[in-house]
């Protein structure tokens, strides 16, 4: 392997490994984090049926992206780090590097020099414009198919070359099969691979069998039957029908359907305007092509109205249409008016004699060189001048005929890889993506590479030649610098957001914000939230998400409202239904929840994005209607719906909560053996589920089996030493057995990692008072009153222990204001007088008597 390939890879490792991302980011977390395919326990084989998120290809939420191969890769990571991101992104750069080493290979086959090439693969290994491919994760698809892309290629070259010659049959076949291997491997890793047989097609009518306009049309047909003939068996079968069985496959798997797409992901798919939805695509690929000559502003999301419509014949941006497609045309008759000529000539002329007084004068016409003139840089010999001087002097043309086939693979490249996203044969799911460029850039920087090439052989001044060298050494550098910091946009997710902002407002400002909702940053989230909906008004997630901000900070009527636009604008989102059941329930407003719940559980969510999530939210709400109705003590019904839980429930719920609250309900309607029986099944579902070990020692303890349901209880402490429900309800169970000193200190031991549970606290308190230790009680009710001042019992029991402990005046505003919650309270009545009986004996009377 020579410098040509060495330097540009090693240029693509550095830049990356110089900044490399440390966080998983935007679409990793769905692809990676959340795709049970990744995990051991997943089957192989439901690669090979789900799509990249993990979701099953036939289902009508899929995206219907098929990437087995890929998720493989990710499986091969966790494999090897789990859930460790830098894992991930090393595998990414590598595989970065080895693209642009095999890229730079192909383009030494058309460039033929090292200078030119060594050009191309520096272009491709610095261009900013593959930096989501290699910095995000998923990306690696991308990279992925652009390697068999490249390897497929490669095959097909070397197939022709040896597929006319009598010998040499086996390595035809060979490379053949190579073609086919890496079509599939390249179609399981992207869809968009599969386009390198449009290449291979290009390749070998233009340049392999130099088919020209001509032909076609003087109708020659010898030549045209024996093009058919060939092109039949070559292509035709080779190529044409085995593209067309691996998409019919690729269909199949997909379910015969296309995938379905919110209308901001592609908002010109959803003009009813025949003009717009015209206008607005034949302009994309013009700004596709200026980005990937200029990619001097990028974005992690080009969905929404970062890109607006184009509505009318007006918009100056028509004009980049129309010169877009103004040199397309001019190319396309360039290169048929060329593929018309002879590329080769077999006479030599000069084309203008001259003679220059030293005997130079017609040449042969055996001669198997043409002869131009030029402008050559010579010295004159005896001059005294030191200048160099231009003269016109012949030259030999050599037989190159790089220049068109340069031009036509580099097209190829260019279009046929595009053609997926161009909206031209369905609707695809974005406007711009960045990383769908990583293939058709390679045409580019081939042609640049070329282009530059040229204009150094065609300059005869030196200052002029380094003109040429130093304008590509200074693109390749601020490629570099732009790729290196656009890679820093990509280390976390804060700072990719951030930098998204000036392209795509509203998606970038609701992402950041739930980086800070995550963060605890809740001003700034709440503020980031708002400047989203300011941008767009009708993003269901952004008035989900700050519905679940203002929810977590109590402000319950605010998060409803969030909660209900949210419900208006997707009408399926079916966590904003049991998110605003929880909050109905926690403000006892039962009718309400009830009704969310049971509406919830019947969502049709068919076509939406993550099917998994939404499904299991339709469980969870009737999960959260059974302890609604457990708490109610409508026990049957809370035992029916759990039952209709169970049997709606998708593989991928977990199953074990169900279990266990269909083994609490059967309990308080004491059937203990039908309880026990669900209770063994949460703990074959799970053998660690901690809430299932504590519900059997309390069935136990129901049953007087102290000794047994104390086992259970260490099971689940031991299971979780940390976990404040097994700490606290092991004292319950000590407390019942008069084990109140064990009691206590299990209490000290959960408060310290609950200080804020006023459950915790009001039992502790409890017990503290009953071993004597007042002053430790007296602190558990002044917290538990703190965390719930309306609870008539906290107030009371306060007062109580203000009370024992000699604080009288204390006491007494506790105790009033206990009988101001609850005026009738007799218990609280009695210890008040006794309360101020004591006061009198003191001398001190209260200021406000009963």
């Amino acid at each position: 392997m020579d410098y040509t390939v060495i330097i540009p890879s090693l240029l693509a490792l550095g830049l990356y490994l110089n900044t490399l991302p440390a966080d998983f980011a935007y679409d990793d977390s769905r692809a990676i984090q959340k795709n049970p395919d990744l995990l051991p326990e997943t089957p192989v084989i439901n690669l090979f049926y789900d799509d990249f998120w993990g979701t099953p290809l036939t289902h009508s939420g899929s995206h219907k992206s098929y990437r087995p191969l890929c998720v493989l890769t990710f499986r091969l990571n966790y494999y090897l780090g789990e859930l460790n991101p830098w894992g991930y992104h090393l595998g990414n750069v590598l595989l970065h590097s080895l693209v642009t080493a095999i890229f730079t290979i192909l383009a030494r086959k058309f460039v033929k020099h090292s200078i030119p090439t060594l050009v191309a693969g520096c272009l491709f290994a610095s261009h900013p414009i593959h930096t989501e491919a290699v910095a995000g994760i998923v990306g690696r698809a991308d990279e992925g198919a652009c390697l068999f892309f490249i390897l497929t290629f490669l095959s097909y070259m070397k197939y022709t070359a040896y597929r006319d010659t009598s010998d040499n049959a086996t390595k035809r076949w060979v490379y053949i099969f190579g073609v086919y291997l890496w079509t599939t491997a390249g179609l399981l890793t992207k869809e968009q691979a599969i386009t390198v047989l449009g290449v291979c097609l290009a390749y070998d009518m233009f340049i392999v069998h130099k088919v020209t306009l001509t032909d076609v049309i003087s109708l020659k047909i010898l030549k045209l039957v024996s093009m058919i003939i060939i092109f039949a068996f070559h292509c035709g079968i080779l190529l044409s029908t085995y593209g067309i069985i691996l998409v019919i496959l690729r269909l199949y798997f997909m379910g015969n359907k296309p995938p379905e797409f919110a209308p901001s992901d592609n908002p010109a798919s959803d003009s009813n305007s025949f003009l717009t939805r015209t206008l607005t695509y034949n302009f994309l690929p013009a700004y596709n092509v200026w980005i990937l000559l200029c990619p001097s502003v990028l974005s992690f999301d080009w969905s929404m109205e970062s890109i607006p419509l184009i509505q009318n014949l007006a918009d100056f941006r028509n004009i980049w249409t129309l010169l877009l497609y103004s040199i397309l045309v001019y190319i396309a008759m360039k290169i048929l008016k060329d593929l018309s000529k002879s590329r080769y000539s077999n006479l030599s002329h000069f084309v203008k004699p001259h003679s220059n007084g030293n005997g130079v004068g017609h040449h042969s016409a055996s001669n198997t060189k043409t002869t131009v003139y030029a402008k050559t840089r010579l010295k004159r010999r005896g001059s005294n001048s030191s200048t160099d001087s231009c003269e016109e002097m012949p030259v030999f043309a050599q037989k190159d005929s790089s220049n068109i086939e340069i031009l036509i693979i580099s097209l190829s490249i260019i279009i046929f890889p595009f053609i997926p996203a161009s909206n031209m044969f369905f609707y695809v799911g974005f406007v711009i993506a960045e990383r769908i460029l990583y293939i058709p850039s390679m045409g580019i920087c081939l042609l640049v590479a070329h282009g530059a090439w040229l204009l150094y052989k065609k300059c005869c001044e030196d200052w002029l030649k380094k003109s040429v060298i130093v304008s590509v050494i200074v693109i390749v550098l601020l490629f570099s610098v732009k790729t290196v910091l656009r890679n820093r946009d990509w280390q976390t997710e804060e700072q990719l957001y951030r930098s998204g902002i000036p392209v795509n407002p509203a998606k970038a400002w609701g992402n950041l914000a739930n980086i800070w909702n995550g963060q605890k940053r809740l001003e700034e989230a709440e503020i980031a939230y708002k400047h989203a909906l300011r941008y767009r008004g009708n993003m269901a997630d952004v008035h989900y998400n700050l519905g679940i901000l203002l929810q977590e900070q109590k402000r319950y009527d605010e998060a409803v409202e969030s909660y209900n636009k949210a419900k208006h604008f997707r009408p399926r989102l079916s966590m904003a239904y049991l998110n605003l059941g929880i909050i109905f329930t926690l403000l006892g407003k039962v009718e309400e929840a009830e009704k969310i719940y049971k509406h919830c559980a019947e969502l049709d969510t068919s076509g939406l994005k993550d099917p998994r999530l939404h499904e299991s939210t339709k469980i969870s709400c009737l999960y959260n209607l059974g302890r609604l109705y457990t708490e109610q003590d409508r026990l049957k019904e809370a035992v029916e719906y759990y039952h209709i839980a169970l049997e709606r429930r998708p593989s991928h719920y977990a199953p074990q909560s169900l279990f266990n609250m269909l083994g609490e309900a059967y309990v308080k309607m004491n059937e203990f053996d039908e309880g026990a029986k669900w209770f063994k099944e949460a703990l074959k579902s799970k053998p660690d589920h901690i809430p299932a070990h504590l519900t059997m020692g309390k069935l136990l303890q129901r049953k007087n089996k102290m000794a047994e349901a104390e086992q259970w209880f260490k099971k689940a402490l031991k299971i979780d030493k940390g976990d404040v429900s097994v700490l606290h309800h092991y004292a319950q169970y000590l407390s019942e057995c008069n084990r109140d000193k064990e009691s206590a200190d299990m209490y000290r031991q959960a408060i310290i990692l609950a200080s804020h549970d006023f459950e915790l606290l009001f039992n502790a308190a409890n017990i503290f008072r009953q071993i004597g230790s007042n002053l430790e009680a007296e602190e558990m009710y002044r917290k538990a009153v703190k965390l719930r001042p309306n609870v008539t019992t906290a107030h009371m029991n306060l007062g109580a222990m203000l009370h024992i402990n000699e604080k009288l005046e204390e006491a007494e505003k506790s105790y009033l204001q206990a009988l101001k919650l609850k005026p009738d309270d007799n218990l609280t009545i009695n210890n008040l007088n006794k309360l101020r009986n004591r006061m009198t004996q003191k001398g001190a009377i209260g200021n406000d008597k009963h």
